[in-house]
Parts: structure tokens; C-alpha cells; sequence
């Protein structure tokens, strides 16, 4: 592993789990007016109502377990504890600018996150590194070493990908995300929203929730509204790292009456 990756003298690497966006449609660059014709579609399609147990059940399959990961239990909840600082590595200021605005719009929907992007690597506990496509399996060998670079790409085939180490309270320590820059303007922010919102916490991907876009086989674009709940659960002061399932069960109807009111309100809903 390199320094991106390596965890301070107090802090046991116990746990470094993946998520992998694998290939999605690409599109035409983006037009004049901002606005991606394959995002436009999705949104006006875009299902905004779901019972308790709907949100439940995508929050519990995404919050616990991880679609890869080294070493560590995955049966508690893992969050940052504090505020998050994201940092961009790349010469590309056009898709800077759009991560920067990936950013924003994750900490106007998420409540209780406290997250911006800030100039300095060093200030940073999430690291975004903004590479070719071409280099993308050069530069996860990098970060991971050349037999875990070749592991997750016959396990995952990844398009993009994001990892996180925890301490021994399952508090997140440091995350790193790895985007491509050369796939499209719909790929590139497809991977921002999954990648940065899974380096967050819910990182375990599932195929039996329709909604959410930590399913390989949904592609989004934008932080939908399933998400939002998903991640409002998890920030909530009230769902704490290293929780277990029936300690998140007991606290769960509480949270989620205040998560719908903000839901609702941040996105205007009317039901």
C-alpha cells in the first residue's frame, strides 16, 4: 500500500473495504444548460415514495456488510465521526469542478453531515484521485499493491473505486476514491455520487433493492431520493459507528419519522 492508504501509528487497519462501480452507458458531453439528457430522463422517472419497511431494508443491506474487503467485520455500522474533507487529485479542472458540485449537493441532503471540499491533501480524510482510464488498474496497484490490484479487477472489473479504513471503534479514518476522467460526462458522475456516497459508509452493494444506486445494475447520476434516506439514516446522531443490527432495529422508527421530514423537505415532496 502506499501513503495514501496506510494508516497512522494509533490506528489498527482493521478494516479496508471496497465498493466498485463496474461499466454504464456513456453519453454526449454535457450540455450548454448543464443538464444531461440520461440524468433528466432518470429524475422525471424517478420513484420518491416508499413504505418504512422499503427504506429499512435498503439501509440495513447497504450499511452492513461490504461488497469487498480485506480483513475486519463488517456486521456494524462504519461512519465518520466528524466532518469530512475531500480532496481532488487531478489536472482536470473541468471535472473538479464537477466533483466540487457532487460534494455540495451531498451536504445539502444529508442533514447531519458536515462535508466540503477543501484545497489541501493534508486537510483531507477523503482523497479523490482523478485518473485516465487507462491508468486506472496502474493506479489502484499504487494504492493497494499489484496482487490486490489484480484481485479486485477479477472480482470487480471496476470503472471506479472507493475504500475506507476504520479504527477499532468503526469510526472511519480515511477514505480514498478513484474516478475516471475520459468515460463520459454521465459515467463520470455516476461514479462521483456512488463512490463518494459509498466511501461514506454503505458500501456494501445489493441486487435485491431496485432503488438504490449501490446496485450494479442501476445507474444514476445524481443523489436520488432512496439514497438520501439511506444516507440521512446513517448520519443521524442516533445511528452510532459500531452498532449492531438490533441496536440500529431498536432506534430505526424514531430516526426514520425525522429522516422523512427532512427528505421531504429538502426535495420539495409534496406526498
Amino acid at each position: 500500500m502506499s501513503a495514501f492508504n496506510q494508516p497512522s501509528a494509533a490506528v489498527r487497519l482493521a478494516l479496508l473495504a471496497f465498493a466498485a462501480l463496474t461499466s454504464v452507458p456513456d453519453t454526449a458531453t454535457i450540455a450548454a444548460a448543464g443538464e444531461l439528457p440520461a440524468i433528466a430522463s432518470r429524475q422525471r422517472s424517478e420513484k420518491k415514495s416508499f413504505t418504512d419497511g422499503e427504506i429499512v431494508e435498503g439501509f440495513l443491506k447497504t450499511a452492513f456488510g461490504a461488497e469487498y474487503h480485506l480483513a475486519g467485520r463488517v456486521d456494524r455500522i462504519r461512519k465518520f465521526d466528524g466532518p469530512v474533507r475531500v480532496y481532488a487529485e487531478s489536472d482536470r479542472a473541468d471535472r473538479k469542478a464537477q466533483l466540487a458540485k457532487v460534494v455540495a449537493d451531498i451536504g445539502k441532503r444529508v442533514q447531519h453531515l458536515d462535508i466540503v471540499m477543501t484545497a489541501t491533501s493534508e486537510a483531507a480524510n477523503v482523497r479523490v484521485k482523478l485518473v485516465r482510464d487507462r491508468d486506472l488498474f496502474r493506479t489502484i496497484a499504487t494504492f493497494y499493491g499489484v496482487d490486490k490490484a489484480r484481485e479486485i479487477r477479477t472480482s470487480l472489473d471496476p470503472q471506479c473505486l472507493s475504500g475506507f479504513r476504520k479504527n477499532d471503534n468503526f469510526e472511519i479514518e480515511h477514505s480514498d476514491v478513484i474516478l475516471t476522467v475520459d468515460n463520459g460526462d454521465f459515467t463520470f458522475l455516476d461514479c462521483a455520487y456512488e463512490e463518494l456516497l459509498q466511501s461514506l459508509g454503505p458500501i456494501n452493494d445489493t441486487t435485491s433493492v431496485p432503488w438504490t444506486m449501490f446496485n450494479d445494475n442501476v445507474s444514476m447520476g445524481y443523489f436520488d431520493v432512496y439514497d438520501q434516506y439511506i444516507l440521512n439514516l446513517l448520519y443521524d446522531p442516533r445511528i452510532k459507528a459500531g452498532m449492531t443490527v438490533p441496536e440500529v432495529k431498536a432506534v430505526l422508527p424514531q430516526v426514520l419519522a425525522d429522516v422523512r421530514a427532512w427528505v421531504k423537505q429538502v426535495n420539495d415532496l409534496k406526498e
